[in-house]
């Protein structure tokens, strides 16, 4: 098991450390960077804003621990606070086996939209972690959002998959989702951040726009859409994966229990992998590796 210090931001010494992690990494490269500050009970919310502004990832993850089995999570972008994040779920507990603060096995997080059961496994000195959402719920994509959505990365209807209809699925999180078709225009759609990001604010949408490409049973790809900062697409999103999961199940598209593996962040340069398990009902379970971070 790694036994390297953690990596620090360099911030005032009245703030805590903060450590840094990639989550769903992909062979130990790519995933989504995640900050993570333990003992975070005395800082108040201006504090973990500044302090995610500064280290300007998708999500920083605050800590504040009751006992061993049990903790309060809470995650801020680098503009507001975000009810639920699993990539930065993944990497903190991740990094509480890596340090000892807890055996592997299964903590209970209190999150912003529920109790998240997060689970720990090592196997060959690696930690691999999973979390199991609140009961997910979908929702119909109003014509109109949809409409401003595609024209925003320049598509039309007829390059949505007619077997897969734009939904906003939640699993913690509403993440708007839409399946392409064609292959190449998934990956060759672009889109202006500024743009989008308007959008997402009247929109009331405070996490990804999810679009998906789907070719085969158990195989998916992903992009996912977060103008936050410098970022513009995220490469991992474990509350985007839930929400996939729930997605599937509700129309059909799988079989429960099913398990479906998503590919995501080649387009941002950041290859991650993201395991999803679907059970007839309930929660849905992701899982994946996360490495540090080296400054």
């Amino acid at each position: 098991m790694p036994n390297s210090r953690p990596s620090e931001a360099r911030l005032p010494e009245s703030q805590p450390a903060v450590l840094r992690y990639a989550a769903f990494t992909a062979g130990g490269v790519g995933g989504n960077p995640a900050g993570i500050v333990f003992d975070a009970e005395s800082l108040s919310d201006a504090a973990m804003q500044q302090i995610a502004t500064d280290v300007d990832y998708a999500e920083t993850a605050f800590i504040s621990a009751s006992r061993s089995a049990e903790l309060t999570i809470r995650y801020f972008s680098p503009v507001a606070e975000v009810p639920f994040c699993g990539h930065a779920t993944i990497a903190t507990a991740v990094a509480m086996v890596e340090r000892g603060l807890t055996a592997p096995g299964e903590v209970t997080c209190h999150t912003r939209v529920g109790d998240v059961v997060i689970q720990t496994t090592v196997a060959d000195s690696r930690v691999r972690a999973s979390f199991t959402s609140v009961p997910p719920s979908v929702a119909k994509f109003p014509s109109k959002s949809l409409q401003r959505v595609l024209e925003a990365i320049g598509l039309t209807e007829s390059d949505l998959d007619e077997r897969m209809p734009p939904a906003i699925p939640n699993a913690g999180s509403p993440h708007p989702t839409i399946v392409i078709a064609d292959r190449a225009v998934f990956d060759s759609f672009t889109f202006d951040p500024r743009v989008v990001r308007s959008l997402m604010d009247a929109e009331g949408w405070p996490a990804t726009i999810t679009v998906l490409h789907a070719p085969e049973a158990g195989e998916v790809w992903a992009r996912n859409i977060f103008p936050v900062g410098r970022i513009t697409e995220d490469p991992a999103t474990g509350s985007a994966a839930a929400a996939t999961g729930a997605y599937l199940r509700a129309f059909g598209l799988v079989s429960p229990p099913a398990t479906i593996t998503i590919h995501q962040g080649e387009h941002v340069g950041r290859p991650s992998v993201l395991t999803v398990t679907i059970p007839p009902d309930g929660g849905i379970t992701v899982a994946g590796m996360a490495s540090e971070i080296s400054e």
